[in-house]
């Protein structure tokens, strides 16, 4: 513990709180500077809407990591934010060097955003083991907020649609009309 904390948590809850929130901090710098990566580097087909996309991923995340250090601080910890540090203890793989092309950048940001949502949900769970609401509910913003940004770099993915899904006029997931409420009687 770097700080006296009033709350209400049993310090050994507070102290593994503080180190996910640590990791959850080094992730979400980590992906920050992948998104500017991306950002900086993005060409070719739908140049600006990409580019403006990262962009705005970027600060979502960017955000997100003040967040996590501030809570860390609320419950007595100390914040683990440089970038050195965030190299070490992110989860991340390292960003594809190798993406040149719109399409590679898509694909390397959402299996990132994706994993960094899956460390969010991981968080959410851990929260909550440690009877800790209101960090649940800091994750669980955040990754509603993640999980919009996974869907808008998604929908950039032209081609890779789920096999078996076939959009209809007012059909439902699998392709089946959707039944009519309106001759239902009550």
């Amino acid at each position: 513990m770097y700080t006296t904390s009033h709350v209400n948590l049993p310090q050994d809850a507070r102290e593994e709180l503080i180190d996910m929130l640590n990791t959850l901090l080094a992730n979400a710098i980590d992906l920050h500077w992948q998104v500017k990566q991306a950002h900086w580097n993005i060409r070719g087909t739908h140049f600006i809407s990409r580019h403006l996309l990262f962009d705005d991923v970027a600060k979502h995340v960017r955000k997100h990591a003040d967040t996590y250090a501030e809570r860390a601080g609320a419950l007595g910890g100390y914040a683990q934010g440089t970038i050195r540090l965030a190299s070490n203890n992110s989860q991340l793989p390292e960003y594809d060097l190798q993406a040149v092309d719109g399409d590679a950048h898509v694909r390397a940001l959402v299996e990132r955003v994706a994993r960094y949502a899956a460390s969010l949900r991981d968080g959410i769970q851990r929260s909550g083991d440690q009877n800790d609401p209101i960090t649940a509910d800091l994750l669980t913003q955040t990754l509603g907020e993640t999980e919009e940004d996974l869907w808008f770099l998604e929908s950039h993915l032209n081609g890779d649609a789920r096999p078996g899904i076939t959009p209809t006029r007012g059909g439902n997931r699998r392709g089946r009309p959707a039944e009519d409420v309106s001759q239902v009687s009550t």
